[in-house]
């Protein structure tokens, strides 16, 4: 029995592989084929259009890296095939096994009217769908030579991931460009073999698999190979009879909405994502026309932005195509960000302007957010996500644990505030599922909530360029929509999905936390300078906010709303998963510290714009808190001693004492007050440590536990010196890299501030600095958005095992009841934390990667980092020296002091921010926080007059009336609670 499946299964392979599939497109007819190449960057679509052409080949060698070339194509459609449908087929030089990270192009007709794609699983275009014969057709192929990053494996060290350094060598060769007859039968047999095929692979032995075995046996035979169209049909009707059994009442359901995962920028600049969402769009749009049943489904409002600034007639279709349910919008984001890395605020704007965008051209919003690929999830997510007014949460990125295996696929999951979301993970682990027959039942499989639960979704497509959900797909779940054997697939709405999944788990399980993904580690820490410009611009613009707002409500200034809503527009962009992660190309990070670098020239422009609105001309030296609002007068320094005493250094005020070693260690850092030191006797803190940094895979996006088997540290000093800024000291980390830290303190402050410069020339190498702590900590407290997430020191299960290295935001405190330590920080997202013995804890903050794919030049050059040592602290103390860091005072000049707009009174609050109201009402919108993990109460004041007050959502939506006395509203807030009140105009 074995051997007749083997040779059945290997017949069925060899076949559709050599001669069926190829004959789908068997008649075909020649047409003249010229080109156009561009040297440098895209042009509009009328102007390739107007391009001269010269006639060109089939086999002739194209595109240089990143480069464009348009192909016209005439011909003829051949008077005998009156009564056909005809396409055109190209190949391109099209690489299969590869499909989304190579070539691809947009078909356009003489109008300028785009088609549809052609990538390597869709290399068709539709000429006409019955001929008459004699028809004569022009299209023009607008193909991009985007080079295969992913070749080799593991990822080797390239430049072609920069148009400034990659190779002019030509990179395709056009295999087939021609008319051909789409024989729809042969067509349909290919998919009732693969399907059959697919499906008895999946079959234990069994009359279903014996008898499925047995027609595609016998189709086979009615099969003449060289006269496939003319037999495709007596093929079809032997296996009619083992494609007719319905599946099994209790079968698995499976909800296929039609994806295609595109990267905002990866391996290829956002300027290549914008063409790649256009020609996605286009081929979905046609599918979406020829198959009554498909529903398409798409994220990120900023890629529908670009096709309505950039390919408005696709934008067309795409809208005509959403009014009728047909095309969905996901997500409600700007873009699928970063969740670990972005601020609270940024959180927000993700929802606020993804939403907005869908409500203005699609006049609906969101019910959910669609995430299959983020590095991990942030535990601040379930209540923002509610508080923007979503249901549920998608993704399916933690089934690439490297050890443990996620225990739910629908489950409800529980933030650090206590909120809950409907979740679900596809049990396919993919959000490019091909309905093969193997994803199918591994759907059914391994769903773990079979017992209660009946469903789960499958996004269907092909991803990053690659065209989305292909008319083979389409095919086969009209095949697999009750098939017995297998898994029932039906194309649906995720809302849907998730309305029926919660109608099914009365009681579902919960996943309390955050959603650490067991890969991806380094992602914390690649690419220095787009995480650094992305901290610095979420805090101006949210300074811009704050100080444009007051000097708007008094009268002082319009609000700047374009110049805000862009300036933010560009950050979100930025946050995108593969962007602030520092895993896309060269090119992508060049760009990125370029945007960063004008938006926070924008936002310093504003601020100086309302500050000397506010303060007015004048000569007073003025100290502005943008975190308060409040413009006082400047505060003299002084109080603070740097001393050598006997070879070693002590920097001290009226708080603290900080003892420095000849090799620049810092061996002591007293509490004066307790008399505690936040150092072990015999410790070192603040040293670097150097490793060797090489992961299995995944350059850019990985560390494995095996880095820490060798360290360097280093200890090797060039100089110390005692400037007026603090103690200087110089060191060497190799003969190409070196740093220079200035430590200081302020007067008043309870935070050793580290500015350190380093010239980093390393390769494979990661640069962490130590701190050991002299407290017995059983957990470490980091910030995350609107709070912090406690994780545990040890490791006594493999969960807590696998977190070797962990995120925060501004700050991690190690504490034990009575004393605790913070480190603090203005551009640093990783860190890992030890217990060196059972009384003390290690810190140690990660500052520097250098990995060489997909860009082999990350972080080389000058890198700046900003972090402190918080001595004596607890969760104030942190939250407070954390934003402080972040937003240090400016002086200013001006003729007079400014009280600020909005204060808050009440242990533990926080303002978030203040701005003016999205709608433009000019109504004042104040955000606040519980920040410590404890209820609280509170009051939250604001100048002015207004008609009254109410609560409002994440998006600014109204809640509740609020009763306020005097411009004072009494708060009471829970553990972490977010809360937006509204202030209406009068």
């Amino acid at each position: 029995m074995h051997d007749d499946i083997h040779l059945t299964e290997g017949r069925v392979s060899r076949v559709l592989k050599e001669r069926l599939w190829p004959a789908v497109h068997n008649t075909s007819a020649p047409v003249s084929v010229a080109w156009h190449e561009l040297p440098g960057e895209p042009v509009a679509v009328a102007d390739g259009l107007a391009l001269t052409y010269e006639p060109v080949e089939v086999g002739t060698e194209w595109g240089p890296a990143w480069g464009t070339t348009w192909f016209r194509i005439t011909g003829t459609v051949p008077a005998a095939w009156s009564g056909k449908r005809v396409e055109l087929v190209c190949d391109l030089g099209f690489d299969v096994s590869r499909t989304g990270f190579q070539c691809e192009a947009l078909a356009y007709t003489a109008a300028g009217e785009p088609v549809k794609s052609l990538n390597p699983r869709n290399q068709w275009v539709l000429v006409t769908p019955e001929a008459v014969g004699g028809e004569e057709i022009e299209l023009f192929l607008e193909a991009a030579a985007n080079p295969l990053l992913l070749e080799h494996h593991p990822f080797q060290p390239t430049r072609e991931g920069d148009i400034q350094t990659s190779s002019k060598r030509k990179l395709y060769t056009t295999r087939r460009i021609e008319l051909a007859v789409f024989e729809q039968e042969v067509f349909d047999l290919c998919l009732d073999l693969e399907t059959l095929h697919e499906l008895q692979v999946e079959l234990p032995a069994g009359p279903r698999k014996s008898r499925i075995l047995q027609a595609m046996d016998d189709a086979l035979d009615r099969v003449d190979l060289q006269r496939v169209a003319e037999t495709a049909a007596a093929a079809r009707s032997v296996l009619s009879g083992v494609l007719e059994p319905a599946a099994h009442e209790s079968a698995h359901q499976i909800a296929a909405i039609g994806h295609a995962h595109i990267d905002s920028a990866w391996l290829w600049p956002v300027r290549e994502t914008i063409r790649k969402v256009a020609r996605t769009a286009s081929s979905m749009t046609e599918l979406i026309e020829q198959d009554p049943d498909f529903r398409y489904g798409m994220s990120s409002a900023q890629q529908y932005a670009w096709l309505k600034e950039h390919r408005p007639e696709v934008f067309a279709r795409v809208k005509a195509a959403v009014a009728e349910g047909r095309f969905i919008p996901l997500g409600g984001m700007w873009v699928e960000s970063d969740t670990t890395m972005p601020s609270g605020e940024s959180l927000v704007r993700q929802f606020l302007y993804g939403q907005r965008f869908f409500e203005t051209e699609f006049g609906s919003r969101c019910r959910g957010v669609w995430l299959p690929d983020s590095f991990g999830y942030s535990p601040a997510l379930p209540q923002l996500m509610k508080r923007a007014g979503f249901e549920w949460f998608f993704t399916q990125k933690i089934s690439w644990n490297q050890v443990n295996r996620f225990p739910h696929h629908t489950f409800e999951w529980e933030g650090i505030d206590g909120s809950r979301i409907l979740s679900h993970f596809p049990p396919m682990d993919t959000y490019s599922s091909q309905l093969s027959g193997a994803e199918v039942a591994k759907a059914s499989r391994q769903f773990q909530e079979n017992r209660v639960a009946t469903g789960s979704i499958a996004p269907v497509g092909w991803g990053d360029g690659g065209g989305g959900t292909t008319r083979e797909m389409a095919g086969k779940a009209r095949r697999l929509a009750s098939l017995e054997g297998s898994a029932q697939v039906s194309w649906r709405h995720p809302d849907d999905f998730f309305a029926e999944a919660r109608a099914e788990l009365r009681d579902p399980p919960v996943w309390v936390g955050e959603l650490y993904l067991e890969l991806h580690r380094a992602t914390l820490t690649s690419q220095h300078l787009t995480k650094q410009g992305n901290r610095r611009c979420e805090h101006l613009l949210v300074e811009a906010e704050l100080w444009s707002a007051t000097a708007a409500v008094r009268g002082l200034l319009d609000y700047p709303y374009d110049e805000l809503d862009a300036l933010w527009q560009q950050v979100l962009l930025q946050q995108f998963h593969d962007i602030l992660p520092g895993t896309s190309i060269a090119w992508v990070h060049r760009e990125a510290v370029a945007h960063y670098a004008r938006v926070a020239a924008a936002a310093e422009d504003l601020i100086g714009r309302a500050l000397t609105a506010l303060a007015g001309e004048g000569t007073v030296a003025l100290s502005a808190d943008g975190r308060s609002g409040a413009v006082v007068a400047a505060r003299p320094t002084g109080g603070v001693s740097v001393v050598e005493e006997g070879g070693t250094y002590v920097l001290g005020n009226e708080l603290v004492r900080v003892t420095v070693s000849a090799e620049g260690l810092i061996t002591s850092a007293l509490d004066l007050a307790t008399g505690r030191d936040a150092i072990p006797a015999g410790a070192e803190a603040n040293l670097l440590q150097l490793h060797q940094d090489f992961p299995n895979m995944w350059d850019a996006w990985d560390v494995d536990r095996f880095y820490r088997n060798r360290a360097t540290d280093l200890r090797e000093v060039s100089s110390i010196s005692v400037t007026p800024d603090g103690l200087v000291i110089e060191r060497p980390i190799s003969a190409d890299s070196s740093t220079v830290q200035t430590l200081s303190l302020a007067p008043g402050s309870r935070v050793l501030e580290i500015s350190q410069r380093t010239e980093w020339n390393e390769t494979e190498k990661f640069l962490k600095v130590t701190f050991p702590l002299d407290v017995r900590a059983e957990q470490t407290l980091a910030e995350t958005q609107f709070g912090y997430h406690r994780r545990p020191t040890h490791t006594n299960t493999s969960w807590e095992a696998a977190k070797f290295e962990t995120s925060m935001h501004r700050w991690v405190l190690a504490e034990e009841p009575g004393f605790g330590v913070a480190l603090v920080n203005d551009s640093t997202y990783g860190f890992d934390v030890t217990r060196p013995t059972a009384l003390t804890t290690e810190v140690r903050l990660s500052l520097l990667r250098a990995p060489r794919f997909p860009d082999p030049e990350t972080d080389q050059g000058v890198q700046t980092h900003r972090y402190g040592l918080v001595i004596g602290a607890d969760v104030g103390a942190a939250t407070e020296a954390g934003a402080a860091l972040n937003t240090p005072p400016r002086e200013v000049v001006g003729a007079q002091a400014v009280e600020p707009l909005v204060a808050v009174s009440g242990e533990g609050l926080v303002v978030s921010s203040v701005k003016l109201a999205a709608d433009r009402s000019g109504d004042l919108v104040v955000r606040v926080y519980e920040s410590t993990g404890a209820r609280t109460q509170g009051e939250l004041r604001v100048e002015g007059r207004y008609g009254r007050v109410s609560e409002v959502s994440l998006l600014e939506d109204p809640l509740a009336e609020v009763s306020a006395e005097g411009g004072a509203v009494g708060l009471g807030l829970g553990a972490f609670e977010v809360r937006t009140l509204r202030f209406h105009r009068s």
